[in-house]
This record gives C-alpha cells, sequence and structure tokens, in this order.
C-alpha cells in the first residue's frame, strides 16, 4: 500500500520540481518572504486542481471515474471542452460543443490503434460552437493504450497540443496505480484462497469424527462442538472484505481450539489474555488464527505430556501487540528463514509465510512477522497491528459468528 503512494508522490515530482524552479527563477526580490509571485500562486493551484482529479482515476477508467475527474482536468487544461475514451467509446464530453461528440469517436479510431496523438479540425456549421480544433492524446498503461483525452479550442494551439499530452501522461501514471491497486487486491483475495484451501483436511476430519464420538454417549455435547464446526467454517470460508477485527479474529479462533481440545482433552492447555482496547483494531482477515494453529502443530508434536500455549494481546500505543507462544518442538532457525522466504514449504501446509506476506504488503516490511525459536524450545510468534492504517478497516462483525 505504501509502495502505491509512492509511486504517486514519485508521479507528481517532476511537476513540483518544475513549479518551483520556475516560480523562484521569476520571482522579483521584493517578493522574498511575502505571499509568493504569481508564478508560484499558478503552480500550487495547478498541483491542488490534478489533486482533485486523482482520487476518481485511481479507480480506474469508467464512465462513472470518467464523469468524475473530466471537469477537473479541462480546468486544468483551461479549454472550453474536454471528453474521456476508453479504448471503445467516448465514456464523457464535458464543456461545449457536445455535437462534435460522433465526429470525435470516429476520429479516434487511429490514435487508439497507433498510440500517436493528434490534432484536427472540427466540422462545424454551428456560428456561435466555441470549438473549432481538437487534440487527441492516447493513456496508455504499461504500453497499451487504455483510452484517450480529448481537449477541444477555438482554435489551433501547439501550447495545447503539448499540455494535452502532459495531462494524458499524467492521468495514464493515475490509471497505472490502479491497476497496481487492482492487482495488490486480486493477490490479497488469491492469498485468503490458499489459507482456506490450506485447513488442514485432517482437522476437517477430526472434527468431525470428534463429534461423530458424542453422538451416542454425550448427544448434547455433539450439538455443541457441530455449532463450533459450522461457526469455525462459516468464518473461515465468508465473503466479507479482506479485513476484520481482533475481536472477530479472537472468537474464531475459540471456535477452533473448542474442537481441538475436544479431540486432545487435557493435552492441550490454552491461556488468553486480551486487553479489551485492542478488541475493536482491524488486521487482515484470516491471519492470526494459522498462527494459533502452527502452535497446536507444533506444541503437541512429537509431545506426550500437555502442551501449553498463551495468546495475548495488549495495547502498545498506536499498535496492538498480538503473541502467541507454546512451549513445542520449536523449529530449527534457518529452516524457518527459508520458510518464510518461500524456499521451502512448510509441514502441514501451515501459512506462516502467507502471514508474513501479507503483513508487509499491508503494514510495511517493519510489521512482518517476529518469531523467536529453536529445536525443544517452542515457538513465540509476534505481530505488531497497527490501530490505524489508511485503507484498512473493517466491513463489521458477521452474524452468526
Amino acid at each position: 500500500m505504501s509502495g502505491f503512494l509512492a509511486g504517486l508522490c514519485v508521479a507528481a515530482l517532476p511537476l513540483l520540481a518544475a513549479g518551483f524552479w520556475l516560480g523562484r527563477r521569476t520571482a522579483r526580490p521584493e517578493s522574498q518572504g511575502g505571499l509568493g509571485t504569481p508564478v508560484e500562486h499558478a503552480t500550487f493551484q495547478t498541483l491542488h486542481t490534478a489533486s482533485l482529479a486523482a482520487p476518481p482515476l485511481r479507480e480506474g477508467l469508467t464512465g462513472e471515474t470518467a464523469r468524475r475527474s473530466a471537469r477537473t482536468l479541462r480546468s486544468l487544461l483551461g479549454t472550453d471542452a474536454l471528453c474521456l475514451a476508453d479504448d471503445h467509446d467516448v465514456l464523457v464530453w464535458d464543456g461545449a460543443g457536445s455535437h462534435h461528440r460522433a465526429e470525435v469517436r470516429e476520429r479516434l479510431a487511429g490514435p487508439l490503434e497507433t498510440g500517436r496523438g493528434e490534432a484536427f479540425r472540427l466540422d462545424c456549421d454551428a456560428p456561435d460552437c466555441p470549438v473549432r480544433w481538437a487534440v487527441v492524446a492516447p493513456l496508455t498503461v504499461d504500453d497499451r493504450v487504455r483510452g484517450a483525452l480529448v481537449a477541444c479550442a477555438p482554435r489551433e494551439s501547439a501550447v495545447l497540443v503539448r499540455a494535452a499530452g502532459e495531462v494524458a501522461r499524467w492521468v495514464s501514471v493515475q490509471l497505472e496505480l490502479a491497476d497496481l491497486d487492482q492487482s495488490r487486491t486480486r493477490l490479497i483475495e488469491a492469498e485468503i484462497k490458499v489459507l482456506r484451501a490450506q485447513i488442514s483436511p485432517h482437522f476437517i476430519f477430526n472434527s468431525l469424527a470428534v463429534i461423530a464420538s458424542f453422538v451416542r454417549t454425550d448427544p448434547e455435547r455433539a450439538r455443541e462442538l457441530l455449532l463450533e464446526f459450522a461457526d469455525f467454517t462459516r468464518y473461515s470460508f465468508r465473503r466479507h472484505g479482506e479485513f476484520t477485527t481482533l475481536a472477530d479474529e479472537l472468537h474464531a479462533i475459540d471456535h477452533y481450539l473448542a474442537l481441538v481440545r475436544a479431540r486432545f482433552g487435557d493435552r492441550l492447555s490454552v491461556t488468553l489474555q486480551i486487553a479489551p482496547e485492542v478488541l475493536p483494531v482491524a488486521l487482515p482477515f484470516l491471519c492470526l488464527q494459522p498462527l494459533v494453529e502452527n502452535a497446536v502443530k507444533h506444541g503437541l508434536e512429537g509431545k506426550a505430556d500437555t502442551c501449553r500455549i498463551q495468546i495475548t494481546a495488549q495495547d502498545a500505543g498506536a499498535e496492538a501487540l498480538v503473541v502467541i507462544e507454546d512451549d513445542g518442538a520449536g523449529m530449527d532457525p534457518a529452516l524457518l528463514r527459508r520458510i518464510l522466504a518461500g524456499e521451502v514449504s512448510p509441514s502441514g501446509g501451515i501459512g506462516l509465510s502467507n502471514v508474513d506476506d501479507r503483513l508487509r504488503q499491508v503494514y510495511g516490511d517493519d510489521h512482518g512477522l517476529v518469531i523467536e525459536t529453536a529445536v525443544g524450545a517452542g515457538m513465540k510468534i509476534t505481530a505488531r497491528l497497527p490501530k490505524y492504517q489508511p485503507g484498512v478497516h473493517s466491513a463489521g462483525r458477521l452474524t452468526g459468528t
């Protein structure tokens, strides 16, 4: 996420630098320390106008986003009319001369095919029509023409040709960032599907087997476990956004642990220490459950006595500090590094590397998992979750979970 914002800043830097340079070069000495020169004011106004057009374009090129950004882009160019088109049709016409829409649509075929801009005279019999010339500037993303920006004016102008080209390049950058945002969303959805697929078939089979074992001896217990199983699977396979709350994730973990306890009985001891103030914190969906499943697997592996797991969630100022610790078999740190790097697939399909990757994508590299372990020394996993991160918010608590 932070990488996309950085890309946006990089795209604006040349314009910002040029504006400051031009303003300083043309500033009169007596203006130093004042409110700025006219050129500086124009530079800041240009940047402000561009910033208003950016949010719609970051959603991609559609009829709605074109409508929301066209007037701002026309103001940026100072033209009598402006239209935006995709690779099929004119999406919006803003300003005078909309009766030229069909003519412009026909003239777009060449620029959309070649990717080269074009200026041409508009045929018009209306004496009061203020637009007589049109400049077409293609919009390209990854070397593929995605549409065009068309600026219309009373007369031919080399300045307008150049300005339309620069604005079209800026719009193209926003569309490229929109593609990156969509790719990121698709990647996160794919990773969630992977995590769902990694819910161990053995766990599902064993859970159902345990439930079946209670059907005759303790029907009420079987009913309770069946409800736990239903709630856990409902949460795990929900389609309700890519983020959840710490409260909902812990609630799902509780269902999971109830099923595990039913199988292993006193062999599993779990302690939870949760600060109430961190329960509303939003975090990536299915982010903690795989860590608890990992603790159960490695905690019980090769042990005949009790496995102890401790789950804590503490308030740490701007962050929620979540720690999951077990006293089980542990792991060779060198092997763990290879698993997190994606070089080795973990046994049992537990998604440590998946969770680590998603935390880094959402919060930045400094918020990856911190794992302390050694062979025979158990494992301690720490996750730092910012209480606020742009774009990270839960869609709300699911009913029935």
